[in-house]
């Protein structure tokens, strides 16, 4: 329906008088546009919230990370629904808790591909929604993405959950040999394969936009900094000898739940040498590093482009890696090193940059949070709530939580994580009536 022309004073009016009020709190009034934002969503893989320059690593060199917080807003406190791949990543296309949908590990498959998703979603207001690069989906489902060119989304789901008896005190060396062998020096790697092609893929789209054509949602996904921990020479004389041991103190192993006993048991990493454990943080620092040049090729193809002033970057991961910190490797556990991710939002136009956001908040926020910028619904029983208002304003009283879930392989029961303001909250299930619930308070 065309707007009369009452209808348009009132808005015109009411855009004009929240001006004011923005200009009347000091606050950058957000920009009116004719249309709705491009967005370009940047997921990598398994990077540890902590390694980036803009959030205190005075070794990893990331310059485009931190020239991207620089010019928006950075979360210090930024939560994945769950620390694994599969999930975390489902959980950001279906808007919902792992629990909600069942979908506890890389292979758990949704009971449909024609649920209610992001991509969807968007679409239903006028927007393209593309996928290049990873996000852990099986063959012949992408939820409402169209693949920019190939993609490897490949990964076949048989929908089984590994377990282990909690009395079983066996461990896996030869997955953990398998592993460590990888922590290499090396000019060739799968994840250099996989991430370069989608970098140049993303760029050229980006950059071949014009202001004619309708809003896209762009969704990159990069495979690093996930192991294997290959990285390259030039990367690597960087951070040589500079990356700090993990400060395990004494009695905090034991200490620790039975499911990260089970975790470090079935990865085969209980009493890893020394050596190997430098070499791999020494190794993942790098590997952020050269993630950080592919990063700022995206950023650099958005600022080139015709629209780069109604873009909106968001970077992301989908879970951390725990670097041998707690005694444990990759990711599956609550420690902050594993559940907490990254996020840095831009928009020049909307928000002032310099900015920081301390307070816990999730992914499927950032759902939310899309959907809002692209004038789009959420179904009814989505979780998640848009950051906008805390974004356009640090003093809004902004809900202060986030929730993760766990119950996928090496694991005896499941655990679940609240972070509400300054404390986090671990529940793990009881087993059996030998082994009760265990809890964790920070």
């Amino acid at each position: 329906m065309s707007d009369s022309p009452t209808r348009r004073t009132v808005i015109q009016g009411a855009a004009s008088l929240g001006a004011l009020t923005w200009a009347g709190r000091g606050l950058a009034a957000p920009v009116r546009r004719t249309r709705p934002p491009n967005i370009v969503v940047i997921m990598s893989d398994e990077h540890d919230a902590g390694v980036m320059g803009c959030m205190g690593d005075s070794v990893v060199r990331t310059p485009h990370l931190d020239k991207l917080a620089a010019r928006g807003i950075l979360f210090g406190s930024c939560y994945t629904p769950s620390p694994v791949c599969g999930p975390a990543r489902l959980a950001f296309t279906l808007g919902r808790y792992s629990s909600r949908d069942r979908i506890w590990s890389n292979h758990s498959i949704p009971r449909s591909d024609t649920l209610p998703s992001l991509a969807r979603q968007l679409q239903t207001v006028g927007y393209r929604t593309l996928l290049c690069g990873k996000q852990h989906y099986m063959p012949g489902r992408r939820y409402g993405f169209k693949d920019l060119g190939k993609n490897y989304n490949h990964y076949e789901k048989q929908g089984w959950v590994m377990r282990r008896d909690p009395d079983d005190e066996s461990i896996n060396h030869e997955l953990g040999k398998k592993r460590f062998k990888d922590f290499q020096v090396s000019k060739e790697s799968g994840i250099y394969n996989h991430d370069e092609p989608i970098t140049r893929r993303a760029s050229r789209f980006i950059e071949h936009q014009t202001t004619h054509d309708s809003p896209y949602l762009l969704f990159v996904g990069f495979k690093a900094p996930h192991f294997p921990l290959i990285a390259p020479r030039c990367e690597y004389r960087k951070v040589q000898g500079k990356v700090k041991m993990p400060k395990i103190p004494k009695g905090l192993l034991d200490s620790q739940p039975l499911n990260y006993h089970h975790l470090r048991r079935a990865f085969g990493v209980v009493d890893v040498d020394p050596a190997t454990v430098r070499l791999g943080r020494e190794l993942y620092t790098a590997l952020v590093g050269w993630m950080d040049h592919q990063v700022g090729e995206v950023i650099k193809a958005v600022d080139s482009s015709y629209q780069r002033d109604n873009t909106v970057i968001i970077y992301l991961s989908d879970h951390g890696e725990n670097k041998g910190d707690h005694g444990l490797w990759w990711k599956n556990c609550m420690y902050d090193h594993a559940a907490r991710i990254p996020l840095i939002m831009r928009w020049p136009d909307r928000w002032k940059g310099g900015q920081f956001r301390k307070a816990p908040c999730s992914s499927l926020d950032v759902v939310q949070t899309i959907l809002e910028l692209a004038g789009a619904d959420a179904p009814g029983d989505w979780d998640g709530d848009s950051l906008l208002p805390w974004m356009d304003d640090k003093d809004h009283d902004w809900k202060n939580l986030a929730v993760s879930e766990y119950y996928a392989h090496n694991v005896c029961s499941g655990f679940s994580m609240i972070r509400k303001g300054p404390y986090k909250y671990v529940y793990h299930t009881e087993i059996d009536s030998r082994h009760g619930a265990e809890k964790e308070l920070y």
